[in-house]
């Protein structure tokens, strides 16, 4: 039967790959990779660098797909159709791509940023490829170093506070207000910047863009002078390369730490 990794690949430092995800790639006879345009180019060309890194012998393919978009215009009550939508039309593309470029006894492989069990699809959309009952595989999970571990990490604090409770949510839904009954919040995915409705409130901010790559942006402080700063970097990170994946971590009462 086809065998398929899901492997966690960190946030982008090919060192952050642990041993068991390097033992996966040098196993691993076809990696699959989606393509999302010429702009983010350079997340392809990460991927085909740590495989460089880590299996400089080769003997091994790399197939490409081009991504399915998804309508980033929807929100309230259509946002999760739409994001079922996109699953989807990529549970179609990694349907295709297993039967057609993976022979029987080969191992096929996912090169997923940071950790495949933290805001990624992989594993929903292999289960549904495997609901259609068109291809047959196994497939198994190997976990990497998250963005938000390094962020964390790259600001030299914790990610949570002595006996206290930390939340992991969107930037939609921190625009809908800060979650009860926590002081400390990591926030992914946040397109609109909802931590600029926190700046008059005693918060501290860590944030991070591109973390692990060379590219990496890090910047904290009291929300209040650090907001307009964040605001300004991501700005012109995102002018300079055409896109932008960033990271923070809101600390509420600092000194109570």
């Amino acid at each position: 039967m086809r065998k398929i990794h899901v492997i966690g690949i960190g946030a982008g430092d090919p060192d952050q790959l642990t041993l068991q995800a390097v033992k996966a790639l040098r196993g691993t006879d076809v990696f699959f990779v989606l393509d999302k345009g010429e702009v983010k180019s350079d997340l392809v060309q990460l991927r085909r660098d740590m495989l460089q890194a880590h299996i400089p012998e080769g003997g091994y393919r790399v197939v490409e797909a081009r991504d399915p978009e998804r309508d980033r215009r929807a929100g309230g009550a259509a946002y999760s159709p739409a994001v079922g939508d996109w699953r989807s039309a990529r549970a179609g593309i990694y349907e295709r791509l297993i039967a057609e470029e993976l022979g029987e006894e080969q191992t096929g492989a996912f090169l997923v940023w940071g950790d495949p069990a933290l805001y990624d699809s992989t594993i929903a959309i292999l289960d549904e490829v495997l609901g259609r009952g068109a291809v047959a595989f196994d497939y198994d999970v190997i976990p990497g170093v998250s963005s938000v571990s390094a962020l964390v990490a790259r600001h030299r604090t914790g990610l949570n506070r002595v006996a206290r409770p930390v939340q992991i949510t969107t930037g939609r839904r921190l625009a809908e207000g800060f979650p009860e009954g926590v002081d400390d919040v990591v926030v992914m995915l946040d397109a609109h910047q909802a931590f600029r409705n926190y700046a008059d409130q005693d918060m501290h901010i860590y944030w991070g863009a591109y973390i692990g790559t060379p590219d990496e942006i890090l910047a904290s402080g009291p929300i209040a002078e650090a907001a307009p700063r964040i605001e300004r970097l991501r700005a012109e990170a995102r002018e300079r390369k055409g896109w932008i994946m960033d990271t923070y971590l809101l600390r509420r009462n600092p000194e109570n730490s």
